[in-house]
């Protein structure tokens, strides 16, 4: 198909570099530097997709982000499917391929088409939740079909190739929009010697200047966006980030950018000496303060028909005329309430094609382009509006009437003209989207018809984004908060930009017109479309009043208004005042939705960056792995890290099974000496004049005496009482501390501390540091561990010099090291700490003396045995998240009389915290010893009750013990400790009941004489 939309000369095109792409399968030509949507304009294709709801024919409307319609699926290949893409953002590249997200078998004949022709009035707003509630069974029938029908794309089938980063950057301004307004606030912060980013989501800096009829210092605008861009590229203190959309605007002025970088080359990022390339980036901006030169969107009016292929925006038009030379029709027909959309006309006139008529909804408007447009002899109506558009696949016509705003009414004779197009305008909204992720509310001007931005601290709406419009006005306003907000980031300068000389031009006011009216009511009048992404109509908010629903934030959700990948760009405005002209109230007293991120769809993959395959869920190793892996260890997943689980060795020929291997491990360590890595307990270095406080505020007992070189065992609730993690808390120094926690756990009560010290006790001069990786922890323990350490350490290890809960510092194999005299197995054990990269030779010096005493190393799965035997608790096993310190029976570390409450505290006087039948923690000895019994399995008190059963407790750490020789278990079970001795029953799945007797849970030593000795 020839280009016949494409001028033979004009527009920001490379006519040297013809590309081939392909849409609906059939292949067009176009030049580098289009859009793909200008592309398929200028090939004439005129239906690009369906409607959601309706699926009616839809065309272009749009030539930015705004764009409602064409939304289409790229990709040549199914590993390169991305949904959603907007035609007007991709830029054109050679082998493109690209087709509609809706339609069946195809656009042009599409049969859901006929569900919307002859049920369209079958299905108002609300009538999902009316017609697809009952009879209930048939849900899941429904389902099917409505979700067949639902969605803009579909996902790929197979993996990405791609990768894609992320990249955190601060700055001193960051300035989103790249156009008059952005490039004068960049240039004015930049040469006041602030650090500047600039970031504009088209594929050419410059915004509304690349399409403009106006001169800066006598010249063609465009000429001045070239030699400011290249001023600022020029500037070691400016990053220009041109395709890099402003996607949310957070908290504290993080923003989140992201970057196109080689979706405009090809459907797959290339590759560079064998190596691929990066598709997108996401940067990760926290900027002291931050430029909106987000502009404006042109809203589109409201008529009967407005959907119809051929019905664009006026600013579109010459956008499209502009920058890539297609005129996009050959007769229009322009329909406005403001005098900039004039230009279209005359931009259409200039390019030789037929300008039918303006029609201006204002009885006398008298600006300098309505003025230009008259002495070119284009007919202009006054006071009337195109009220509906002629046409199925492409518009045909326009009719055209007087309208009476006061009475909502069409006031004269209807004329139809003929013409292929319409481009339509009703004023601009400031776009507002950015400032309101944070939260700020906009705010109604009635004099310029729209919303502007809320105040946001450290943040300057600049030019059309708070109302500002004047090209001269622009430039001075960008400028002016461009020097504020480098002055605001702590810059110190005199220096300012200088600005181009403009040429003021006389606009006439805007007359505010939101929807037009029909000669049939709105709800009898052909379809007017408010959304037009998510087929909202002007009957249907008419409807959602009418049936009760008087919060915008309600029309929204009942009417679909401002869904979806759109977020109300053309439509909210328009969609607010019809809902408000139907509740007879202003439309600031209606109020506005709540904008969230993103602004502009985000793929998935540069979400997750490079947090993808291999890097979603690093693998963590200790220092010792590498000799584990040699020594024939078991893994097991804990948390991230890759823990050694038993160590089997070859008996007879034969490797031992894991309870084998467990077997002799557990033996050892009871019977001489064992060591285990315990590398990945977490690890929190705690410091400042307020340290102490805030451990006795964190955890349930008391630390105020504890005095340098002792060690405490905590407990650390949740708010609610609720048990969260355990460990024990050294005291390195007056006012320094090293707290550890479960492996599992670190990560989590990191951010549990640093969220209460930020939000709850920023008073408390303590700070937080994570050195989990920073040491090696390896644990000695049996009753030789003594005689081993004693021989590679320099430490006095004189039971009375190095008591139990003591640590002191020294040397290990002549390593420095901190040894912590604690133990989680009831046997006489030294932690030893030292720092990571010096791990490996200490173990192996471990070893190298410890032939002599048979040192045998054990995982975790004897690590379980041998503390579940002393009784000794795993968080997040033998508790869930309802279990508080009572119900463990460790009273002891509870202290109710500290001066200042503690985490939980308040939540253990609540009546249910304080019931006798609470679950609580006991053992359980199996009558039968040879049975385990299984983890998880529920406790019943009567084994004859019919079921359902009243189940009393359950399992939650199981093991068969070589030292006991027997069989043992940790359970909760209601009221437990005060049945000790009680026989419970344990039904299994196979009709099997296990008998096991409530008793201590201390099933060792229970004087502790061991860890003591």
């Amino acid at each position: 198909m020839t280009q016949s939309n494409r001028l033979n000369q004009g527009g920001r095109i490379d006519r040297s570099r013809s590309l081939s792409f392909t849409f609906n399968g059939q292949r067009y030509r176009g030049y580098a530097g289009d859009t793909l949507a200008a592309a398929l304009l200028a090939n004439g294709v005129d239906v690009v997709n369906r409607s959601f709801k309706y699926s009616r024919p839809r065309g272009i409307v749009a030539a930015g982000a705004e764009e409602p319609n064409a939304v289409v699926q790229l990709g040549k290949t199914e590993a390169a499917q991305v949904p959603n893409v907007r035609a007007t953002q991709q830029a054109l590249y050679d082998g493109l391929t690209a087709r509609s997200t809706n339609g069946w078998p195809n656009v042009q004949r599409d049969m859901m088409s006929l569900v919307g022709k002859l049920g369209g009035g079958f299905m108002p707003p609300g009538f999902y939740y009316k017609t697809f509630m009952a009879p209930a069974s048939m849900w899941m029938t429904y389902e099917k079909v409505i979700r067949k029908g639902a969605g803009l794309g579909r996902v790929p089938s197979e993996n990405d190739p791609d990768i894609y980063d992320h990249l955190n950057q601060h700055c001193d301004v960051l300035v989103i929009g790249a156009g008059p307004a952005g490039l004068a606030a960049a240039l004015s912060a930049a040469t006041s010697g602030a650090r500047v980013i600039l970031c504009d989501e088209q594929e050419e800096m410059g915004g509304s200047l690349l399409d403009s009829r106006e001169t800066l210092d006598g010249a063609p605008a465009d000429q001045w966006v070239k030699t400011t861009l290249e001023t600022l590229a020029g500037m070691d203190n400016v990053t220009l980030l041109p395709r890099t959309t402003a996607n949310g605007y957070h908290d504290h002025n993080f923003v989140t950018l992201h970057e196109r970088r080689t979706e405009h080359l090809a459907d797959t990022a290339p590759k560079v000496k064998s190596v691929r390339q990066v598709r997108s980036r996401l940067h990760r901006v926290r900027a002291d303060q931050v430029v909106l030169a987000t502009g404006a969107h042109e809203r589109p009016l409201v008529y009967a028909n407005n959907d119809v292929p051929g019905n664009l925006l006026a600013g579109a038009v010459s956008n499209y005329i502009h920058r890539y030379a297609v005129v996009p029709g050959n007769k229009l027909v322009l329909s406005t309430n403001n005098d900039h959309a004039y230009r279209a006309a005359l931009d259409w006139a200039e390019a030789g094609r037929e300008v039918v008529a303006i029609v201006d909804a204002r009885t006398n408007p008298e600006g300098d382009l309505v003025k230009e447009s008259k002495s070119k002899n284009i007919r202009v109506i006054t006071g009337s509006a195109v009220i509906e558009a002629k046409g199925a696949n492409r518009v045909s016509g326009a009719r055209v009437a007087k309208i009476d705003l006061e009475r909502f009414a069409v006031s004269g004779q209807v004329e139809e003209l003929a013409c292929d197009t319409i481009a339509s305008s009703g004023g601009y909204s400031p776009v507002v989207h950015l400032a309101s992720h944070t939260g700020s509310r906009p705010t109604w001007s009635d004099d310029l018809l729209g919303f502007v931005p809320g105040d946001v601290k450290g943040m300057h709406p600049v030019g059309g984004a708070h109302g500002v419009y004047a090209l001269g006005d622009v430039l001075a306003d960008g400028a002016r908060f461009g020097l504020k907000a480098a002055k605001a980031s702590g810059i110190e300068t005199t220096k300012s930009a200088e600005l181009p000389r403009t040429e003021a031009r006389q606009d006439a006011p805007t007359r505010a017109l939101y929807q037009v009216p029909h000669e049939k009511p709105t709800l009898r009048a052909p379809k007017q479309f408010v959304d037009l992404q998510n087929d909202v109509t002007a009957s249907g908010i008419e409807v959602a009043t009418r049936e009760g629903f008087e919060s915008i934030e309600h029309v929204k959700r009942y009417t679909a208004l401002g869904f979806g990948t759109d977020q109300g760009k053309l439509g909210n405005i328009n969609g607010m005042a019809i809902a408000a002209r139907m509740l007879k109230r202003s439309i600031p007293e209606v109020g506005t939705t709540v904008f969230r991120p993103n602004y502009t769809p985000v793929t998935f993959g540069v979400i997750a960056g490079r947090h993808a395959r291999e890097l979603f869920d690093p693998e963590r190793y200790t220092a010792m792995h590498q000799w584990h892996v040699e020594n024939g260890a078991a893994f097991e997943d804990v948390g991230q890290w890759k823990r050694p689980w038993y160590f089997p060795r070859k008996v007879n020929g034969k490797l031992e099974t894991m309870d084998e291997a467990v077997a002799r491990e557990s033996l050892a360590v009871r019977t001489t000496v064992g060591i285990l890595d315990a590398t990945t307990l977490g690890k929190i270095d705690i410091q400042g004049p307020d340290a102490r406080e805030f451990l006795g505020r964190v955890y349930t007992n008391k630390w105020a005496k504890l005095a340098p070189g002792r060690v405490r065992y905590g407990l650390m609730c949740k708010d609610d009482g609720m048990l969260m993690d355990d460990g024990t808390t050294s005291c390195l120094g007056e006012n320094h501390f090293l707290m550890t926690t479960t492996t599992g756990g670190a990560a989590g009560v990191m951010e549990w501390l640093e969220l209460w010290h930020q939000t709850e006790w920023p008073e408390l001069q303590v700070y937080f540091t994570s050195v989990t990786d920073h040491w090696a922890t390896m644990t000695v323990t049996g009753p030789d561990a003594r005689k081993l350490l004693s021989e590679v350490t320099d430490i006095d290890l004189d039971k009375e010099q190095f008591k139990f809960m003591d640590w002191r510092n020294g040397k290990v194999a002549d390593v420095p090291a901190r040894v912590f005299r604690i133990s989680f197995t009831g046997e006489l054990a030294y932690e030893i700490n030292v720092q990571a990269n010096y791990a490996l030779h200490v173990w192996k010096t471990l070893f190298e003396h410890g032939q002599k005493y048979d040192l045998t190393p054990y995982g975790t799965e004897t690590m379980h045995v041998l503390r579940a035997e002393k009784g000794l608790i795993i968080a997040g096993q033998d508790t869930d998240g309802s279990v508080t310190p009572e119900d463990l029976g460790m009273f002891w570390a509870i202290g109710y009389d500290k001066p200042y409450s503690w985490i939980g505290k308040r939540a253990l006087t609540r009546p249910d915290t304080a019931r006798k039948d609470r679950k609580q923690l006991v053992g359980l000895k199996p009558t039968d010893p040879k049975v385990v019994l299984e983890e998880g399995a529920q406790i019943v008190f009567d084994k004859d009750q019919a079921i359902p059963m009243d189940m009393q407790g359950h399992v939650t750490s199981s093991y068969y013990s070589p030292n006991l020789k027997h069989g043992f278990a940790l359970a909760v079970v209601k009221g437990g400790q005060e049945r000790m001795g009680q026989k419970v029953y344990l039904p299994m799945s196979g009709g099997v009941t296990h008998e096991a007797e409530i008793v201590s849970t201390v099933f060792i030593d229970p004087k502790g004489e061991r860890q003591n000795v």
